[in-house]
């Protein structure tokens, strides 16, 4: 009787470490994502959207409102890649001003500074893959 007991708590101790050590990897995945991310929105998007993401006034829209980012997060990616030529609701706010293209930023770039804006200012969107960038983009549909 003793061994089918030992078989089954060995089988769950086997499928509790392995849960852990996924979980553990997409953390450490997202941690790197995050900090490469920071040195990218630093150099690419801090003049417009500011060090803590509260964007400038009514000309550029803030990165805290994390309603929009989840609503639209299958368009982040072309926001970043190819600019915004449409007038934007952030949060309650209406916003015109033109966002510039970012052409030169690889996929992956993009989701490192994706991970680490959807991941500070108050947002939880967990990771944000290349992947996911690569897909959202292949959908992008541009608004002149």
């Amino acid at each position: 009787m003793r061994n089918p007991l030992i078989s089954i708590l060995f089988v769950c101790a086997v499928i509790l470490v392995l849960a852990n050590a996924c979980q553990g990897e997409e953390e450490i995945k997202k941690a790197q994502f995050f900090a490469n991310g920071k040195s990218l929105y630093t150099s690419n998007c801090e003049n417009c959207h500011s060090q803590n993401g509260e964007g400038l006034s009514d000309l550029y829209p803030p990165l805290t409102d994390t309603s929009f980012l989840r609503g639209h997060r299958n368009q982040l990616a072309c926001f970043v890649k190819y600019g915004i030529g449409q007038q934007l609701t952030v949060d309650n706010r209406k916003f015109d001003t033109k966002m510039p293209a970012n052409s030169n930023l690889t996929d992956q770039e993009i989701a490192y500074i994706l991970t680490y804006i959807g991941n500070s200012f108050g947002n939880e969107l967990g990771l944000i893959s290349t992947e996911e960038v690569s897909t959202s983009l292949k959908n992008c549909e541009i608004v002149e």
